[in-house]
């Protein structure tokens, strides 16, 4: 089964790029390379229980299992040592990608509360883009009623393109929702 987003990028996306930025090469196409999602969860450095939630929770979310991180440095004024654990991320790529992206799009974004569409200031100059939600309540799969508490989450977007005109308009295609 090809996914929804796929199919579009395939068919519709790589050519409207093609014509607007003149590539020569079909290699020189920006193209969607993988999706990071972060959820950091500070209170793990005092209870360990807390990062079990944040993990049934991203494992829900993308269908992988996280990877939990740990603290590189220890930082006193934080209480933080070094190896502690301090959140979990995920990285998608090819299928899973695509979906999650649809997932995000049609569905997640519209449901935050007072959504004016996302800022295009969010490019990191190198043709990345990160976002960041407030509330994993957000996503449909997660039943209100088994959560332990409210968590943010940020999604960065990577792509291969290393210029942010390029890397937005490739993200308009997808048509995600930027404020004007």
């Amino acid at each position: 089964m090809v996914v929804r987003l796929r199919e579009h990028y395939n068919n519709v996306v790589r050519k409207s790029l093609q014509e607007r930025f003149n590539y020569v090469n079909e290699m020189q196409i920006p193209r969607l390379d993988k999706i990071v999602i972060n959820m950091g969860v500070g209170e793990a450095a005092s209870d360990i229980k807390k990062i079990e939630g944040a993990l049934a929770d991203l494992t829900v979310i993308t269908g992988q299992k996280p990877v939990i991180t740990r603290a590189k440095n220890s930082i006193a004024s934080f209480k933080l040592r070094e190896n502690q654990v301090v959140g979990c991320k995920v990285t998608l790529r090819r299928d899973r990608m695509y979906e999650f992206l649809d997932r995000l799009i049609t569905i997640a974004l519209p449901r935050i509360r007072d959504f004016r569409g996302v800022s295009d200031n969010s490019f990191d100059g190198c043709g990345n883009f990160a976002l960041g939600i407030k509330e994993q309540l957000v996503f449909p799969e997660i039943d209100y009623d088994r959560i332990d508490c409210v968590r943010g989450m940020d999604v960065v977007l990577v792509t291969t393109t290393k210029i942010d005109d390029e890397a937005k308009a490739l993200l308009k295609a997808f048509e995600i929702p930027f404020r004007t």
